[in-house]
């Protein structure tokens, strides 16, 4: 790219070579703000391992994970073997939707707690049956009946709980969708916890772990800025090991091992206990990733050669002296790596959103179609008012004829004008009836490159999804990858763009 100021030495230029700008990087791969962070004054920044630093194959460890689950189902839970042999679609959910596990229902919200569209089963509630169920009373997503999935892992529970929801309707027709849900969650988490889904994984990383090429020298510039890093996973310390080192070994000279990129490593974190309950540090051995027994004394000093377990983030801060907005954590779950920060401490945040790559490539492909429907949701609006006056002209010609002292001569013309405007209103109501199929049918059509049966996680109708609009509250900065990071200086000041109210457009 040639620079606004062109090098008055071209020799000079030549052994400088070409500087990256953020207008030379593709945008799905750009940073992007919500609050304003100037990373100058960032001393320590912190890594989630999965889904942050470590990018899964999505679709292929959905099915691992649902035919790990659904093994557990049967062998342990007592589900039919046929279960087994049932349809499940690992592109069926997306991020952001809500269980109901009374109803065996699954949701999406717009940032108003508003169910735009909602599925028992495969079947989509009509506005009637979603408007009985959810508008009568105020969705608690803190209440036992609602499970929040805002994490990639747990869309598999989405597949799984809407397929069976499904089956076990077909069979019975009297099902327990509480229980349906716990059983599938349980047995999930045993499959995580009993290592019989890391252990795969484990023996053939390539298939299911996306190696980025750029996020070693990613990670070497942040360093280079003098900013320390340090890594905070809940994942135990023999498959952390297993990823980073696949990720990262030998991948520049400089850092011969994963463990030279990093200040501190911290594993089996247990976020969100991590940042809300004051559990002490434990050292464990990096060959056995057992803990190393040193009797009662309390860890003072967090060293870049050894490997700590659980911990707290007010003991960290102690022992680090960096804290507060000094410190940035780029993570992927809301809850657990964002909200806990943003609610509670002062850590600045940044979110990975693996699928807003893809969410990016829709919206760039269908950028005259998103356009075409803004100019007629505009059309709609000023369609409306038209109607709206001409209903409000309507009444008054209406109270005057209605009116014993109208005088007969202005009576007729007023007939007449009465006559006219509601030619006029049925003409513009049929305008607006055409134009409502015009933006359902686009808006569908658009929805439906997204994800055919929830559109975009960001985006509900109109509105930010709740899952959008939680990023936009907690998280500073987002992007898809750490390596997108890369092209922007490690002191640069990310500034948020101006939103202006509705009054204000």
């Amino acid at each position: 790219m040639v620079g606004l100021v062109q090098d008055v030495d071209p020799q000079l230029g030549t052994l400088l070579g070409d500087t990256t700008t953020e207008i030379d990087v593709a945008r799905k791969n750009r940073v992007f703000c919500n609050r304003n962070l100037r990373m100058d004054t960032i001393e320590m920044i912190g890594f989630d391992m999965d889904y942050t630093i470590a990018l899964y194959q999505q679709e292929r460890l959905e099915q691992l994970s649902i035919e790990l689950t659904l093994q557990k189902l049967v062998d342990k839970h007592g589900y039919a073997p046929e279960i087994k042999a049932l349809s499940y679609d690992p592109r069926w959910a997306i991020r952001g939707l809500v269980v109901d596990k009374k109803n065996g229902n699954l949701f999406k919200m717009d940032r108003h707690a508003y169910v735009g569209r909602c599925y028992h089963g495969f079947r989509e509630l009509r506005h009637d049956e979603r408007k009985q169920a959810y508008r009568n009373e105020k969705i608690n997503l803190s209440s036992d009946r609602y499970e929040w999935i805002d994490t990639l892992f747990a869309l598999p529970e989405a597949v799984m709980l809407t397929t069976l929801v499904d089956w076990a309707d077909r069979q019975t027709g009297i099902v327990d969708y509480d229980k349906l849900f716990t059983d599938i969650r349980t047995a999930i988490d045993e499959a995580h916890r009993d290592d019989t889904l890391k252990s795969v994984i484990k023996a053939d990383l390539p298939s299911y772990i996306i190696k980025d090429p750029l996020l070693g020298e990613t990670l070497h510039k942040f360093r280079s800025s003098g900013k320390k890093l340090f890594l905070l996973t809940n994942s135990l310390y023999d498959y952390t090991a297993a990823v980073m080192s696949y990720l990262l070994d030998g991948e520049r000279k400089a850092y011969p091992s994963w463990r030279n990129y990093f200040d501190i490593v911290m594993v089996g974190a247990g976020k969100p206990a991590f940042f809300n309950e004051l559990r002490p540090f434990v050292q464990v051995d990096a060959a056995t990733g057992a803990p190393v027994v040193n009797g009662s004394a309390e860890i003072k000093h967090l060293a870049r050669d050894k490997v700590y377990q659980a911990g707290n983030v007010v003991a960290f801060e102690q022992i680090t002296g960096i804290k507060g907005e000094q410190v940035l954590y780029i993570g992927d779950h809301i809850y657990g790596d964002i909200l806990r920060l943003r609610k509670q401490h002062m850590w600045r945040t940044a979110m990975v959103l693996q699928e807003l790559e893809r969410e990016i490539a829709v919206s760039e492909r269908l950028e005259a179609q998103i356009e075409d429907l803004e100019l007629l949701d505009r059309r709609h609006r000023n369609l409306e008012s038209e109607i709206d006056y001409q209903a409000l002209r309507l009444k008054k010609i209406q109270r005057l004829l209605d009116d014993p002292a109208t005088q007969p001569a202005l009576r007729v013309r007023l007939e007449d004008a009465r006559r006219l405007t509601r030619q006029s209103m049925d003409g513009l109501r049929d305008r607006a009836g055409l134009m409502d199929a015009e933006v359902d049918s686009l808006e569908a059509r658009i929805d439906h490159a997204y994800n055919s049966h929830w559109g975009s996680c960001l985006r509900e109708g109109n509105e930010n999804s709740r899952f959008g609009e939680q990023v936009n509250d907690y998280a500073d900065l987002y992007t898809s990858r750490v390596s997108n990071f890369g092209p922007y200086s490690p002191l640069r000041y990310f500034r948020a763009p101006r939103r202006p109210m509705p009054h204000e457009i």
